[in-house]
């Protein structure tokens, strides 16, 4: 089975009905699918990987390298509770923190805020083909993010570093994604991104060309009344090569109120923010039992 994949080029023409039922499949049956001539500046994305790689090699890899988690996998244990990965988080919406980031250079910070300027006007693009779909006012998802202060935009900066034992640890363990809309540049060279399907996991191929992959999250299932499905992946510890993955968020904002859209069917909603104090102690459980969770916490407000 090969991921789906969105031709923006070919919304603007006569393939646009194919186009729109394809993305629709894909979000209804895999919760995820790559996007090509998305029109994102594919120097600038190159840059952004390219800048990544160097503040990895100059500030994270030996540190990595030293940890305690690299001397247990030396000492053959296998690593259960931790993943195999290096990462910070940069939030970019409603505030930009991106200049407290540790021995970021000048050169990575202004290349990030380029590229999620570009990626931003994709993610509201994709939210409103996505509204389309599902028959609802074109900006329903942007403003059922919105909250107080505008749906709310943070990138998870990862590197997945080669791994001499990939066997006894994962790069990232499995989960589905708390928020809602998330898009993925990756590495063109190494793999190790998979999505759950039909019961098989299924290989995410690198991403040639700088396509952008996209993902759904929790709470477009909950918005879709579950058309939107959110998928289970995890990240493979690779032997042969270290992989960069540049996962941009476009979440609601903490205060935003989530339930299904009227349209779709209205029972009682919850706080994203209580939402993610969840996730933080279950990400790696069944997200059934967190949405039955919200649905007692919803119900005692009553």
């Amino acid at each position: 089975m090969e991921i789906p994949v969105i031709d923006f080029a070919a919304l603007n023409g006569e393939e646009r009905s194919k186009t729109m039922a394809l993305l629709n499949q894909a979000c209804e049956q895999w919760g995820c699918f790559q996007i090509e001539n998305h029109g994102i500046d594919k120097e600038l994305m190159e840059k952004v990987k390219q800048l990544v790689n160097g503040h990895y090699d100059e500030n994270l890899k030996g540190r990595f390298y030293e940890s305690d988690m690299v001397k247990s996998l030396n000492n053959n244990e296998i690593i259960s509770d931790k993943d195999w990965e290096t990462t910070f988080f940069v939030w970019h919406r409603p505030n930009n923190n991106i200049s407290e980031i540790s021995n970021m250079s000048k050169e990575l910070r202004e290349t990030m805020d380029e590229y999620i300027a570009q990626l931003l006007k994709l993610a509201e693009a994709v939210s409103e083909l996505m509204c389309e779909n599902l028959g609802l006012d074109r900006n329903h998802i942007k403003q059922a993010f919105s909250g107080t202060n505008g749906p709310s935009v943070g990138t998870k900066v990862a590197v997945y570093p080669q791994c001499p034992n990939p066997d006894v640890v994962r790069g990232l363990r499995e989960h589905t994604d708390a928020g809602g809309i998330i898009l993925l540049l990756q590495d063109d060279q190494v793999p190790g991104l998979e999505f759950l399907k039909e019961g098989q996991w299924q290989r995410i191929p690198p991403s040639r060309n700088n396509t952008i992959f996209v993902n759904t999250g929790d709470q477009l299932e909950v918005l879709s009344n579950g058309r939107y499905k959110s998928v289970l992946h995890h990240v493979m510890a690779e032997k042969h090569g270290s992989r960069v993955s540049i996962a941009t968020f476009y979440n609601p904002a903490g205060d935003a109120l989530i339930s299904p859209a009227p349209e779709l069917l209205y029972p009682d909603g919850y706080r994203f923010g209580d939402y993610l104090k969840l996730y933080s102690t279950t990400k790696f459980s069944d997200k059934g039992a967190r949405f039955e969770s919200m649905k007692t916490m919803a119900n005692g407000r009553r």
